[in-house]
C-alpha cells in the first residue's frame, strides 16, 4: 500500500465497466459508451478517434493502429491496423539521391493511413452501437474546442517546429503553439468523421476526403494516389505470445515490435530478477542489456510479415538462451551489439476498455512522430503519419522500403493470460521504449507485487542510441553505480512513455492505473 502523505494516486476499482487512457475526455466518452449498452469495442473506438483531437501530436486519422481483443471463451483477435507504402514507393530512386534513410519529415515517410479502416472493422464486425454513434462524441469536439492539456501543451511547444504547410494552418495558432486552456478545434476532421459516420470507410478512403489527402500530399511531392487509399485494408490475425510466472504475456504479432517484448522477457527469465532492487542498479543494468540485445535482433529480422516471418525465431527459448549469455553482471555490453549476436541469429514496434461481460480491449493508435511527418491535407486538416521512416534502405534488407510493404512499428498492444483467461489489458506509450515498458510494467507487478498504478508509477530507464536513460526518479547513487558498470548515463528531465492497465482480480473486481507521465486517467462505473 502507498505512502498516503506523499504525493501519488490510488489504482481505480469499479464492478462494471472500466476506461483507461491517457486523456481524461477521452476516458469519459468511453465510460459513457459503456453506459449506454456499447461493448468494449465500441468504447475503444470512441475513446481512440477521440483522442486523435485531445492529443494531436500523437495520434490522429492520419495513422495507424493495433488491436488485441479477448472475448471471454474464445481465443483473443488480433488486428493489425497499419498502413502500408505506397505502389510506387522506389528505394532505389531514394538511393540514387544519396540517401541511406528516410527522411521523417519527408512525403516518403508518409505511408496510408490504416487506423480509420481498422476503427470501421471493429465497429461493424464485434460493436453494438454503430458508427455514427461511436464517433459523435469526436465530432462534437472537434467542432466545440477541447481545452489543451497539461502533457499536451508540453508536446505541442517541442514538436510544433515539426509542423509545414497546411499542418502550421491547422495545428498552430498565428504560427505558435498552443498553449495549456486554450480551446483546440478542428472542423475539417468534424466533417471528414460525418462523411465515416455515414459511409463508413468510403467516407474516408474515397471522395472529397481522400481527393483533399492525395492531392494535399502531390502538391508536397508525394506519389500517393486515390488507387493507394481505395486498397487500404486492414489485416485480422492471431496474436503471440510468451510464459511468464504462470502467466502468458500476448502480444501483437510483427509489423510491431510485440517480439520484441517477448524476447526481452525471455533472456531476462535467466536472472534471479525478484531478488534485485525494483529501482536499482542491478536491476537497470541487466534490464538495458536484455534490451540492446533483443533491439539488435528486432532492427535486423522485423518486417512485413509478408516478406519475413522472424517471430519464431524472437521468441525461440534457444535464441534467449544464447543472448543471455552475453550479458555480464558488472559491464555494460558496447554499442552496437551486432558483432556479439550475429552468430546467435544466422540462420536467420493506447487505450484499454474493460466492459460488464468481461471483454477487453487493448488498443494502441499513433502516428510515430510527433504530430507525425508535419503535413496535413488542406481541407480536412488530415495529419500524415510518418511510419515510412520505421523502414530502411539497405538493399535486400526484409525491412527495405517497397511497394504496398508496411514497415516495422514500435507501437504494440499487450493482454496478459491466466488458464487461458484474459487478466490484464495493457500497453506501455513512448515509441522505441515500449517492449521496455511493457516488460518492467508486468515484472513490477508480477515479481513485487505492485498494484497497475504503483506498477506504472515507478522510475523508468532506457538503454537508447548509446545512453543510458534515467527518469529523475533513480537515485545519484544507483546513477554513479550504473556509470561504474560502463553505460553513458543521461539524466533525463522528459518522461519515458506514458501507460495504462486494468485488472481482472480474481472475484472480477476491475483494477485500474493511468500514468501520472499524461493527463489521463483509469475511471469505472
Amino acid at each position: 500500500m502507498r505512502d498516503f502523505s506523499l504525493p501519488g494516486r490510488s489504482a481505480t476499482y469499479a464492478a462494471n465497466g472500466m476506461c483507461a487512457t491517457s486523456h481524461p475526455l477521452a476516458a469519459k466518452v468511453a465510460l459513457d459508451i459503456l453506459q449506454a449498452g456499447g461493448n468494449a469495442v465500441d468504447a475503444a473506438v470512441a475513446g481512440a478517434v477521440l483522442l486523435g483531437v485531445c492529443e494531436p501530436s500523437m495520434t490522429g486519422l492520419g495513422g495507424d493502429c493495433f488491436a488485441l481483443i479477448a472475448q471471454p471463451g474464445a481465443p483473443v483477435q488480433a488486428l493489425n491496423g497499419s498502413g502500408r507504402a505506397v505502389a510506387a514507393a522506389d528505394p532505389e530512386a531514394l538511393r540514387a539521391r544519396g540517401l541511406t534513410a528516410i527522411e521523417p519529415h519527408s512525403t516518403d515517410a508518409i505511408t496510408l493511413p490504416g487506423a480509420v479502416d481498422a476503427f470501421c472493422h471493429l465497429a461493424e464486425t464485434q460493436g453494438k452501437l454503430g458508427l455514427d454513434r461511436l464517433l459523435a462524441p469526436a465530432i462534437h469536439y472537434a467542432d466545440a474546442g477541447i481545452p489543451v492539456a497539461p502533457r499536451v501543451a508540453r508536446d505541442w511547444v517541442a514538436d510544433g517546429p515539426a509542423l509545414q504547410g497546411h499542418g502550421r494552418d491547422h495545428y498552430l495558432d498565428a504560427g505558435n503553439p498552443l498553449t495549456i486552456g486554450q480551446l483546440f478545434r478542428a472542423p475539417g476532421q468534424a466533417e471528414a468523421l460525418r462523411r465515416v459516420a455515414r459511409q463508413g470507410r468510403d467516407g474516408f478512403y474515397a471522395g472529397e476526403v481522400a481527393e483533399d489527402m492525395v492531392a494535399s500530399l502531390q502538391a508536397a511531392g508525394g506519389a500517393h494516389t486515390l488507387d493507394d487509399f481505395a486498397r487500404v485494408a486492414c489485416t485480422p490475425t492471431a496474436p503471440i505470445g510468451a510464459p511468464v510466472e504462470g502467466y502468458e504475456l500476448l502480444e501483437h504479432p510483427p509489423n510491431g515490435q510485440g517480439a520484441t517484448a517477448l524476447l526481452m522477457l525471455n533472456i531476462l527469465g535467466y536472472f534471479d530478477i525478484a531478488a534485485m532492487d525494483p529501482f536499482g542498479a542491478e536491476r537497470a543494468h541487466v534490464e538495458a542489456e536484455a534490451a540492446k540485445l533483443a533491439y539488435d535482433a528486432r532492427n535486423r529480422f522485423i518486417a512485413d510479415p509478408d516478406v519475413l516471418d522472424a517471430t519464431e525465431r524472437m521468441i525461440s527459448p534457444a535464441t534467449a538462451k544464447a543472448l543471455a549469455a552475453l550479458i555480464h553482471p558488472d559491464r555494460a555490453l558496447p554499442y552496437p551489439v551486432s558483432p556479439l549476436t550475429e552468430q546467435v541469429h544466422k540462420d536467420t514496434v493506447y487505450i484499454t476498455v474493460v466492459d460488464r461481460d468481461r471483454m477487453a480491449v487493448s488498443l494502441i493508435y499513433s502516428i510515430f512522430n510527433g504530430f507525425g511527418s508535419g503535413l496535413a491535407s488542406k481541407k480536412f486538416g488530415i495529419l500524415f503519419q510518418n511510419r515510412g521512416a520505421g523502414f530502411n534502405l539497405t538493399k535486400g534488407h526484409p525491412n527495405e522500403l517497397g511497394p504496398g510493404k508496411r514497415p516495422l512499428h514500435t507501437i504494440i498492444p499487450a493482454m496478459l493470460m491466466h488458464g487461458g483467461r484474459a487478466v490484464m489489458p495493457y500497453g506501455v506509450m513512448g515509441g522505441q521504449y515500449q517492449p521496455v515498458g511493457h516488460v518492467r510494467v508486468l515484472q513490477n507487478m508480477l515479481l513485487w507485487g505492485m498494484d497497475p498504478q504503483e506498477a506504472i508509477d515507478g522510475a523508468r530507464c532506457f538503454a537508447d542510441a548509446g545512453k543510458l536513460q534515467l527518469e529523475s526518479g533513480y537515485s545519484d547513487a544507483v546513477a554513479a553505480e550504473l556509470a561504474a558498470r560502463g553505460h553513458d548515463i543521461d539524466r533525463i528531465t522528459k518522461p519515458l512513455g506514458g501507460g495504462q492497465a486494468i485488472r481482472i482480480l480474481g472475484n472480477g473486481v476491475l483494477e485500474g492505473g493511468s500514468d501520472p507521465r499524461k493527463d489521463g486517467c483509469a475511471i469505472g462505473y
